[in-house]
Order: structure tokens, then C-alpha cells, then sequence
């Protein structure tokens, strides 16, 4: 049988999932709806769209808090500092601008997909995930939430209300690898945050690599590698021996040893536009 809840407050939001776990929970909807195909007239819905704490973003000394209900419109239209390029660079990939204006931020992480342009950004700016649930409120490491294919850390009864980045100073870059410029699932994606001193070499720099493993991966051993790198030295440092933990696999979209060596190019040309700006 059909449900469709559409709580006002986030208590109600918690009492509704708290009694019926296997509610399905909607924002933009543009993951969930085709994932339910003939399913949806019986689907079982609780729509967060009315949750008005969950909206927004909010920029301050404590870095970006960004509401479970912003869109990707939203981030690309908000005055965010260099540091958050990379992932209003990511908004621009996802689908068309109808998905962005739909679309949440959250949702695309939720959704937890190897190819989710989000996640690469938001893993590679360190970003936080707030959860609510019965136990009260918590937040987990990016890296920690998203488990596996279509797997994340929630608990019946949990929701995801905002996602928190630390403040970013320096620049950061996202770059898409896909059959096409526009409306496409990545062959391989990469961000890199840096910061450099006043000499151009690299201080601290994070790298996220996705489409090339179950989850999106940060590379510490080349991130530690880079640190004193200026552009130039960029090709000497991004080698593939020092890319580690991925998985490609070979699909419909390219294989294996295609992305693999793709991966250091993106990496490189993603780095150069970070610190070029």
C-alpha cells in the first residue's frame, strides 16, 4: 500500500521514520523516483521538502554548513570562497540544469553512487556529514558514511540534515572525464584542494579520485608527495605508482586500463587549475 507523509517540523520528520523505518525519504527526488520504475505507485514516501531548518547554506569562521534541502543551484549560486570551487565545479555536472535545480547536495551523497559527481568534491574538501536520529544527533567523516555501492552509515530511523566542510583557504578544482561534455556518467572524476605559500610550492594538498573504485578515494601517499611541488614539477610528482587503492573496472564506458591511466592526467590537470586558479 502507498504512503506519502510530508512532515513541518524535524521532530515529526523523526517520529515518522521512527515508526515506519522503511519509509523511502525524498528531497529533489531525482535519484529515488526512477530508482523505484514501476514501484512508485506503491511506494511508501516521507518527503523532507517542508523542513524549512534544512535549507540553506550558511558560510562562517567554522567553514560551510550546507542544508540537507540545498540544491546544486544553490551551492553554485552562493558566494563561496576559492577553497569550495571544486564543488560548485561539480554542481555544473550533475545532469541537466532542471537535476541541479532539483537535486540536492545530500541526496547525491546519499544516494552513495561510484559515479557521484558530489562526493569527489566534498571528500576531497573534508567534509562532514550531520545525521539525526533516535540517539540524537552525530556527524561522521565522509569517508566513514559512504560504505560501499549504494551503501550508507545510516541507521533505521536516521536522516542525513546538513553537511559541514571546514574552512578551505587556498583553491580547489573538480574535473569530469565522459563520453560527452554535458549529461553524462564520468569515466573518471578528480578533485584536488591546495595550498600554496608565497613561493607557489604546494603546502597541503588533498586529492579525491571517483568512478574508479566501489567508493570515491583520497590519495594520502600523493598528497604527503606533493607537499613542495610547484606547477612544473606537477608531471615528476602525479606518477601512477603513487596512486593507490583503486579498483576501475571495465564497463560500457571505457575499461579498466583506460581509466587507470586517465586517473594521473586528471590529477595533474585538476592540480594545475587549483593552483593557477
Amino acid at each position: 500500500m502507498s504512503r506519502y507523509l510530508r512532515p513541518h517540523t524535524l521532530s515529526e520528520a523523526m517520529a515518522a521514520l521512527q515508526a515506519e523505518p522503511d519509509l523511502r525519504v525524498i528531497a529533489g527526488g531525482t535519484d529515488v523516483y526512477p530508482s523505484l520504475g514501476a514501484a512508485s505507485p506503491r511506494a511508501r514516501l516521507l518527503d523532507i521538502t517542508g523542513l524549512a531548518d534544512l535549507r540553506g547554506i550558511q558560510a562562517g569562521p567554522q567553514g560551510l554548513r550546507i542544508g540537507a534541502l540545498a540544491s546544486w543551484t544553490d551551492v553554485q549560486r552562493a558566494d563561496l570562497a576559492p577553497g569550495y570551487a571544486a564543488l560548485q565545479q561539480a554542481g555544473r555536472e550533475v545532469g541537466s540544469v532542471q537535476i541541479q535545480n532539483a537535486g540536492t547536495v545530500a541526496g547525491n551523497l546519499v544516494n552513495a553512487s561510484p559515479a557521484a559527481d558530489g562526493t569527489v568534491a566534498l571528500m576531497a574538501l573534508d567534509a562532514m556529514v550531520e545525521v539525526a536520529g533516535p540517539e540524537g544527533d552525530r556527524r561522521v567523516p565522509l569517508a566513514d558514511f559512504v560504505t560501499g555501492v549504494r551503501r550508507v552509515a545510516l541507521a533505521p530511523g536516521e536522516l542525513v540534515t546538513a553537511l559541514h566542510l571546514p574552512p578551505a583557504p587556498g583553491r580547489s578544482a573538480f574535473l569530469k572525464l565522459g563520453a560527452r561534455k554535458y549529461l553524462v556518467i564520468s569515466i573518471a572524476m578528480v578533485a584536488a584542494h591546495v595550498e600554496c605559500g608565497a613561493d607557489g610550492a604546494i603546502t597541503r594538498a588533498s586529492v579525491a579520485v571517483g568512478s574508479c573504485s566501489p567508493v570515491a578515494r583520497r590519495l594520502p601517499a600523493l598528497e604527503a608527495a606533493l607537499v613542495g611541488a610547484r606547477v612544473g614539477e606537477l608531471p615528476a610528482v602525479v606518477r601512477a605508482e603513487m596512486i593507490e587503492g583503486l579498483a576501475p573496472i571495465s564497463d560500457v564506458r571505457a575499461g579498466a586500463d583506460y581509466r587507470a591511466d586517465a586517473v594521473p592526467v586528471l590529477i595533474r590537470r585538476a592540480l594545475a587549475a587549483a593552483m593557477e586558479g
